[in-house]
């Protein structure tokens, strides 16, 4: 399991960002406090965050005219086996991403990651956004 960096976002293939979308439902849900070490960072942070970060999953998604179950869309919502979160600490919404954890190191990590899958990108277009594959 792996939360991709942020920048990496518009221009995840299909099958990486649809991906993504299921690791952040599983996470939300029955997956939320269960160890594991490429995401252990996630459980240090409010459910919140992970919302915030599957919204941005959600935006591209919608910009690719994929779709995805609306339920989604509520920070509250943990799928069709989860109770509702019945509150959870909201941070600033107005953030370029919801955890401090994806610098720069973890850009370039993310980065070997799909070059070890044969997917490349080029850094011109994380700055332009333009999807690959």
């Amino acid at each position: 399991m792996r939360l991709w960096h942020y920048k990496l976002i518009p221009v995840l293939p299909r099958q990486q960002l649809l991906g993504q979308h299921r690791e952040c439902c599983a996470l939300r849900g029955n997956g939320w406090g269960r160890k594991h070490a490429t995401v252990d960072y996630v459980f240090q942070h409010s459910p919140w965050n992970l919302w915030l970060y599957h919204k941005m999953i959600l935006a591209q998604m919608c910009r690719r005219g994929y779709r995805y179950e609306a339920k989604w869309e509520d920070p509250f919502y943990r799928g069709l086996h989860c109770l509702p979160w019945a509150d959870i600490a909201r941070t600033a919404i107005e953030v370029e991403c919801p955890y401090a954890e994806h610098d720069e190191a973890y850009l370039h990590e993310c980065l070997e990651n799909l070059r070890g899958k044969g997917i490349r990108v080029m850094p011109e277009l994380l700055r332009r956004g333009d999807v690959i594959g």
